[in-house]
């Protein structure tokens, strides 16, 4: 349904795209049909990784909706009030259903691991670039490195790592403007930039000096940490060996806070408690659905929605929001914990 709005809000905008990378191929005049399957193509080029974003939130809801209707059809056909007249435990049935919970428990937690991270930057793509594998370039924002300085540019390519219009500003021990560094281009090597017709000049303080020539910035801020810092939306979408490594290394973060540390321990850990509360939401729901006589089952659908929806929902915002005084590690288990007594009622008071 959500590609099918995007795709008729913006089919002009792909069928355009079509015609450019027609055109680049060397058509200069592509027929209808022919853009019209590159532009099919880059629907699927587009939303792909879109989809595999979508998973994890949407797991949780697949989870207890598949669980419902599958229920939902068994109490419909008799089939659950044969399998008692069979001498046969209504957890007999229970069990396909969970067995199928934790492997897609399993999927999603493969999907966080191996692919999210690595479809991360073909996401904030929207129609005018489907079928792009590029970073691009943009202006470099104020960036400070370990050594106090501020780093801005005027374009920076991420994929070629280059620098084009370099300004630094180098600041004394007591945070003043010493000095500024400029640069037409500058390129990284070994341990720092190397610098095409760079110059400083000082700012007339004490420590300042003239006009002189800089050939080579030493600095922390590589290529690789200014695309972790200038993609730093894409956190959310990092491994646990990735968060790791960031925790390990904080000059991979810019401004390195409590702040930052705490939210990387939550994206962390994160993930595992929405896990829990997803299953733990099939649990709950299970009473509301495994029935032992027929009956009209909206009103057990309507008693469960809220209860599902209350799980799903703390979990996705308990991996997400800080609670004072509890560790990170600790807090995005909250909503399991509060989920784990409510499963534990409700399954023993199944009736089967």
């Amino acid at each position: 349904m959500v590609i099918a709005v995007d795709v008729a809000l913006n089919f002009d905008e792909f069928v355009a795209r079509g015609t450019e990378i027609a055109r680049m191929g060397g058509e200069q005049s592509p027929g209808a049909i022919r853009r019209g399957l590159i532009a099919v193509s880059l629907v699927f080029d587009l939303w792909g990784p879109r989809l595999v974003q979508l998973l994890n939130p949407m797991a949780g809801l697949i989870m207890v909706a598949a669980m419902g209707f599958t229920y939902v059809q068994m109490v419909r056909n008799r089939e659950l009030v044969a399998m008692i007249a069979g001498g046969i435990s209504l957890w007999r049935a229970a069990r396909p259903v969970l067995v199928c919970s934790v492997v897609l428990a399993g999927a999603q937690l493969a999907n966080q691991e191996l692919l999210l991270p690595r479809v991360a930057p073909l996401l904030p793509r929207d129609a005018r670039q489907a079928g792009m594998r590029t970073l691009g370039s943009a202006s470099l924002s104020p960036t400070v490195d370990t050594s106090g300085r501020v780093f801005m540019a005027r374009r920076f390519d991420a994929d070629a790592g280059v620098i084009e219009g370099l300004y630094i500003l180098e600041r004394d021990a007591d945070k003043a403007a010493a000095r500024s560094i400029q640069a037409d281009r500058a390129q990284w090597i070994g341990t720092g930039w190397k610098l095409e017709n760079g110059t400083a000049s000082g700012f007339g303080g004490p420590d300042s000096v003239g006009t002189s020539k800089v050939d080579r910035v030493e600095t922390n801020l590589d290529p690789l940490t200014l695309k972790i810092r200038r993609f730093a939306s894409f956190k959310s979408s990092l491994s646990f060996q990735q968060a790791t490594a960031m925790l390990n290394n904080p000059k991979l973060l810019d401004n390195p806070s409590l702040a930052q540390m705490d939210e990387l321990e939550r994206i962390r850990f994160g993930r595992f408690g929405v896990i829990a509360c997803n299953l733990l939401a099939v649990v709950i729901c299970l009473p509301f659905f495994l029935q032992r006589e027929p009956k009209v089952m909206l009103i057990p659908t309507l008693r469960a929605a809220p209860l599902a929806m209350t799980a799903l929902v703390g979990g996705t915002l308990g991996a997400a929001a800080a609670v004072p005084a509890i560790p990170p590690e600790l807090s995005v288990f909250i909503p399991a914990m509060v989920c784990l007594p409510l499963a534990i009622a409700a399954i023993t008071s199944v009736k089967t």
